[in-house]
This record gives C-alpha cells, sequence and structure tokens, in this order.
C-alpha cells in the first residue's frame, strides 16, 4: 500500500495547522471519495482509517484523513480543543480538499461532527455533495448526554472549580482532561433536541456491547431523522471501536453501499 500524501491546513484563529492525508482518485474513476472523521482522542492512524484509505487505493478512489487539532500529527494542546473547533476544522478540510461527492464516515464523535458539518455545507455554496454517510457508534451530544450527566458531582464540582477534570481512561492511557469550556461549548452543538437532516442516506453501525455509546442512543439517534433513508446495523457482541476483522467487513461493505 502507498502512503497517501502529507500537507497541512493552517486554520485561524486561533492559529493552528491540521495535518491533512489526501489521497487523490484515478481520473476516470467516477466513485464517491472517502472522507473519515476519527474520534474523540483518537487520531487518522488508527485500524478503520488506514484500512479505508486501503480501499480507496485498491478501488482508485479518493481518501482524506486528518487528525483534529490536538491529536495525531496535528499541532495545538487537546485540552485547548472544543466540539466546535474541531467542527470548524473538518468543514474547512472538507471544503479545501473535497472534489466531488464523498461518502463521510465517522467514527464515535466523528459520528456527531459528521452530522454538524452536513449541516454547514448545506448553507454553503460549492461544497462538494456528502453522498452518504457510515456513522460508526455516533457519540451524538456525547459531551452532555455521555459525559456531563453520568459525571459525579465530584467531577462536576472540579469542572467547576478548577476548570477540568483528569478523567481515567478505559483503553489503557493516561487520565486526560475534560475541561468546562468543553462541556460548555458542546452545549451550542446539540443534535438531540431538534428533527436532523442530512440530505442523503445514512448507515449507522452500533455495538450492543459498547460501553461508551450504549446502542440505546443510537436508536433514539435514528428517531430524530427528518428525512433521510437511515439503516441501523446492531452488532450483539461488538464494542465501541467496532475494530475486529469482522467488523472491518462490516464498515467496508456499508461504505461499498454508496
Amino acid at each position: 500500500m502507498s502512503e497517501a500524501r502529507l500537507t497541512s491546513l493552517k486554520i485561524e484563529p486561533p492559529a493552528r495547522t491540521i495535518a491533512v492525508r489526501a489521497r487523490q482518485g484515478k481520473q476516470n474513476n467516477k466513485s464517491a471519495g472517502l472522507f473519515w472523521l476519527g474520534g474523540f482522542k483518537s487520531d487518522m492512524g488508527g485500524t478503520k482509517a488506514v484500512t479505508l484509505d486501503a480501499l480507496a487505493e485498491r478501488q482508485g478512489r479518493a481518501c482524506i484523513r486528518f487528525d483534529y487539532s490536538g491529536h495525531g500529527e496535528s499541532d495545538g494542546d487537546f485540552k485547548d480543543g472544543t466540539i466546535g473547533q474541531w467542527l470548524e476544522e473538518s468543514v474547512a478540510v472538507y471544503r479545501q480538499f473535497a472534489a466531488g461527492p464523498q461518502v463521510v464516515i465517522g467514527s464515535s464523535m466523528g459520528g456527531w461532527l459528521a452530522l454538524l458539518m452536513a449541516q454547514e455545507l448545506r448553507k454553503l455554496k460549492g461544497a462538494a455533495p456528502v453522498a452518504g454517510m457510515v456513522l460508526i457508534a455516533p457519540a451524538v451530544d456525547f459531551t452532555e448526554v455521555l459525559m456531563w450527566k453520568n459525571f459525579s458531582a465530584e467531577a462536576k464540582a472540579e469542572i467547576e472549580d478548577n476548570g477540568f477534570w483528569m478523567r481515567p481512561s478505559a483503553y489503557g492511557d493516561s487520565p486526560y482532561p475534560i475541561t468546562k469550556k468543553l462541556i460548555e461549548d458542546g452545549r451550542k452543538h446539540l443534535l438531540l433536541g431538534a428533527l436532523i437532516e442530512t440530505g442523503c442516506p445514512v448507515h449507522i453501525l452500533q455495538g450492543m456491547l459498547d460501553p461508551d455509546v450504549p446502542w440505546r442512543h443510537a436508536e433514539n439517534l435514528v428517531t430524530h431523522f427528518a428525512q433521510d433513508d437511515v439503516v441501523l446495523t446492531l452488532i450483539k457482541d461488538g464494542d465501541h471501536r467496532l475494530s475486529r476483522p469482522e467488523d472491518i467487513e462490516r464498515l467496508l461493505a456499508a461504505v461499498k453501499e454508496f
């Protein structure tokens, strides 16, 4: 597999440089490109992102991956990040690098950002159309519904008093900061209080053993789509990452639908 071209995009304010790996499709290939949106504290070098890039290479399709500020190869400090800032970066990368229709694949937080990005793109002229979405354990509204509402009184007090709380990681990493800024900014981008419209078909892949995004959360999300054609695939023994070989096959099959 050939490595996708590494480039960057500068965005301000605040000034930050976003690392982007963009694979160009073959000139005669009319298939939609692939646009990857990773999860909270994830990067574009993860299994699912790299596998999608390999699929794009085999099929001669374009593929765009990038790291949010404070993640992976991009600069910035993770604790400075917010949903609004990462959404701005997602839209900027899409507008700069996406040529022609795209299948947007969003994992966990990336699923929330995918839906927010679709709303933003519909307001803009000249943006490449979104041909379809594949959302993997979409953590829509997670800062409020899955974090804040489930935090202990002690954790909430630390966030209110100190501006952050060091949350233990369930994935073997060191504790990481959940900031007051992240929580408060997340409230400006909540989707589950209204109908959602993307203008494209959506396929959701959700593990039923997911400890981070309960499958009922995905089921609730489906009820909020106004007109879009939505398919929800529940994987009985699936976890949050959905990175097992059989999970990857489901992901690739869902992407190939578009």
